[in-house]
């Protein structure tokens, strides 16, 4: 493809052309981080992670994975503090491919950093791949590498990073999308893509067979990273609920109820019970799985009562 999308936009060749001449500037030096390594931040890391190892404190060293936080510049920042990455995504976002998704970030640590050094970037654009036809739509592949260097010009850390700059398709006359989304990542998208299918996908243990859900990187009981499915059967009965009454909820008359399933595989699921009144729901009363649709992307498991 050599298509042009609009005025001023450049060719796919052109997008590559301003690709090399980035990456022939080769490794160019940012500011010096505002403020040195400091404890006041290392201890609000060290707290938002859960990390307690007293290593960092009490020696008076950074945990290696701060390196980018010391020299973030935010949205802020000026013409000065312009890398070789930047004309590269405004030449994207100007042909059409503003949706961006980070698809790799690889660390290296050369040493720990300690308080009172201050850190100096430098970014090196690396390569420009593409377009390619991605499930998000057709876009590019940017890569570049970040390298912190300490005052007295030693490599202590690298970051190579790359996205990919996407075209978003173009907007059609839909339903307004439903509030409440659904979080949908690599653990999950197998149960929602079996949910489109109108099956209830239920994960299991590639190695051992435990079922379990929610779904989850790991199994409880043998700890293996494999992972498959089963098909459950979608009946179930409900083991407790609420009534929720407010506070308002977008896109949902109240009250509704909000219910755990038991599974006779099994395992738990939360869901609403629909199609009977409030006042008839009780604990242990058999349901059914049914499929709703939300908009119009999103379709949503929810139980029935099971008709004798």
């Amino acid at each position: 493809m050599s298509e042009r999308t609009g005025t001023g936009a450049l060719t796919d060749g052109e997008l590559h052309e301003l690709a090399g001449k980035q990456a022939a500037l080769g490794e160019v030096r940012g500011a010096p981080a505002a403020d040195p390594v400091n404890v006041p931040m290392i201890r609000h890391w060290l707290t938002a992670m859960g990390d307690e190892h007293p290593r960092y404190l009490e020696q008076g060293l950074a945990p290696p994975a701060m390196a980018q936080v010391w020299t973030m510049p935010g949205l802020r920042h000026g013409p000065k503090d312009r890398s070789p990455v930047d004309d590269m995504m405004i030449a994207l976002d100007g042909n059409g491919y503003t949706g961006v998704v980070a698809t790799n970030c690889e660390q290296t640590y050369h040493r720990y950093v300690r308080v009172g050094e201050r850190l100096t970037p430098a970014t090196r654009f690396s390569g420009l791949a593409g377009p390619k036809r991605t499930a998000l739509g057709v876009g590019f592949f940017a890569t570049w590498n970040i390298t912190w260097y300490s005052e007295d010009d030693e490599p202590v850390a690298e970051m190579m990073f790359r996205v990919l700059k996407f075209r978003p398709p173009a907007k059609v006359a839909e339903r307004p999308p439903y509030p409440l989304q659904p979080a949908v990542n690599q653990d999950t998208e197998f149960f929602w893509d079996g949910v489109g299918r109108g099956e209830l996908r239920i994960q299991s243990c590639a190695d051992c067979g435990e079922l379990r859900h929610p779904p989850g990187p790991l199994c409880p009981r043998c700890r293996s990273a494999e992972r498959a499915y089963r098909l459950a059967s979608g009946t179930g009965s409900l083991f407790s609920y609420v009534v929720h009454h407010h506070p308002p909820v977008p896109g949902r008359r109240t009250p509704f109820v909000v219910g755990v399933v038991e599974l006779p595989e099994g395992v738990r699921m939360v869901g609403n019970v629909v199609d009977c009144p409030v006042e008839e729901v009780r604990i242990g009363m058999p349901l059914r799985v049914t499929y709703r649709r939300m908009d119009d992307r999103l379709v949503l498991p929810v139980w029935a009562p099971e008709q004798p």
